[in-house]
């Protein structure tokens, strides 16, 4: 257990200090071409940049790739998923349009013949979570079951990705118990694998809830595949199943309902997405 703990301060402070250098370098005033290229409006209608999400993706992939204590396929996989989710989702950032919406819009057009950038960010982060999954897999099944709950934890993380804070928040909120089950359980490898992006976010959400920046579909899709490829190396083929199927549940519930919506109606779940944050304008 000691090494447990001893592994996950280290990748939580690898991963907070290389997000942290990653995030200062990126914003440093530019007055090239590419300056506005990462501004866009939030949901006050107010400029914010997206750099925090290449951010988040560096400082993850930096951390993953000097944490103590992983196994050379294990840090790979971290490595894979990270910057193979944040550059698809990086990719949807800058080219991405709005003709098509959800899982499903995209997979509709894609049927009839429109190759939108949602659809290549949905079919590229299922290959580079299956490739993933492959390195820490157990037999073709396995692979399936481990790659389908990367991707999948890749685009729901991005689902929340719609208030300031929030997706950090739930990043922290469902690793925080996985780190703490592989501290118990005395699995250093898996608390490394969930201490980096924990670090990695938490390093990032004073300027997400203080609305200079937010992680956009680069930040949130690396967040949510690292804590998926952390948590099918710590969960038992029963936990993993459950996780898969609350993934695919809540995904199939996001394309009917709004997930925005659901928590500005329950007054716990709006106090803790308010927390940190500045008030909501005056009507």
């Amino acid at each position: 257990m000691a090494r447990s703990l001893l592994y996950a301060l280290g990748g939580a402070a690898l991963g907070a200090a290389a997000a942290r250098a990653a995030y200062n370098v990126l914003t440093r005033p530019r007055e090239d071409a590419t300056a506005g290229r990462w501004t866009r409006k939030n949901h006050r209608g107010e400029p914010i940049t997206l750099l925090e999400g290449p951010a988040f993706v560096a400082g993850a992939g930096a951390a993953a790739a000097l944490a103590p204590g992983l196994p050379p396929r294990v840090r790979l996989a971290a490595m894979l998923a990270g910057a193979g989710s944040g550059a698809l989702g990086a990719y949807d950032d800058l080219y991405g349009t709005t003709s098509s919406k959800g899982f499903k819009g995209h997979l509709t057009a894609l049927a009839g013949g429109e190759v939108t950038s949602g659809a290549v960010k949905i079919l590229g982060i299922g290959a580079t979570g299956l490739a993933a999954a492959a390195l820490v897999s157990q037999g073709p099944a396995d692979t399936l079951v481990n790659g389908v709950t990367i991707a999948g934890a890749a685009n729901l993380a991005n689902l929340f990705d719609l208030r300031p804070g929030r997706a950090i928040k739930v990043g922290l909120l469902t690793g925080g118990p996985l780190l703490v089950a592989a501290a118990l359980r005395g699995a250093p490898v898996s608390a490394a694998l969930a201490a980096v992006p924990l670090g990695a976010a938490a390093a990032l959400l004073p300027e997400d809830l203080g609305e200079q920046a937010m992680l956009g579909d680069a930040g949130a899709n690396a967040l949510g595949a690292l804590l998926g490829l952390a948590a099918v190396t710590t969960l038992s083929r029963p936990g993993r199943l459950v996780l898969l199927g609350t993934v695919a549940a809540l995904t199939a519930a996001s394309e009917k309902i709004s997930f925005t919506k659901v928590i500005a109606g329950s007054p716990a779940l709006h106090r803790l997405d308010m927390l940190g944050r500045r008030p909501a304008d005056p009507v």
